[in-house]
């Protein structure tokens, strides 16, 4: 069996320190000159709006529940359709709807079923009938919606949050 020559071995050298090093070397380049990298942000909402936690808004009704992402939305007087429309968004969740709770804030009759009720006991300035938000565990506001907003963009950030914050292991559900 030939003896591989010198020049060949640091050849093969050289070559196996490139494909470990020259990754390495990209990243850097990509964020020190910012190459590549998108800018936009993909929330199709108002993202991080400047409101208060759910606790400090002024309401009156079940809005106390916690632990869960939740979908709040402002209904005017008459809001069936409103109401329905982000009862499907919660089904359109699937297996992952157990972690999302919807209150209703304002708007005439019983809540549908999975959702809970309140009303304003004085309206904040920051208040807009048909405004929808999305709240993280704690309370406090992640997205905000205008009145037009379309379902599938709502569902798609909702999603996108969910898959982003994965759920607590069983055992620590059950504490």
């Amino acid at each position: 069996m030939p003896v591989p020559s010198p020049v060949a071995s640091r050849l093969k050298l050289a070559a196996l320190f490139g494909v470990f090093l020259l990754p390495v070397a990209l990243a850097w380049g990509m964020v020190e000159w910012r190459l590549g990298i998108p800018e936009a942000r993909t929330a199709h909402g108002r993202l991080a709006p400047p409101l208060p936690a759910l606790a400090a808004w002024p309401l009156a009704g079940e809005a106390a529940a916690g632990g869960d992402w939740r979908l709040v939305f402002d209904c005017p007087a008459d809001c069936a359709a409103e109401a329905d429309r982000w009862w499907r968004l919660h089904r359109a969740l699937g297996r992952e709807a157990h972690r999302v709770s919807r209150l209703r804030i304002g708007g005439a009759g019983a809540p549908l079923p999975g959702a809970s009720a309140a009303r304003w006991e004085a309206p904040p300035v920051w208040r807009a009938p048909g405004r929808v938000w999305l709240l993280d565990p704690d309370g406090r506001p992640v997205l905000q919606y205008e009145r037009d907003v379309a379902t599938d963009q709502v569902l798609a950030d909702l999603e996108h949050l969910l898959e982003r914050n994965p759920a607590p292991p069983r055992a620590m559900q059950d504490d």
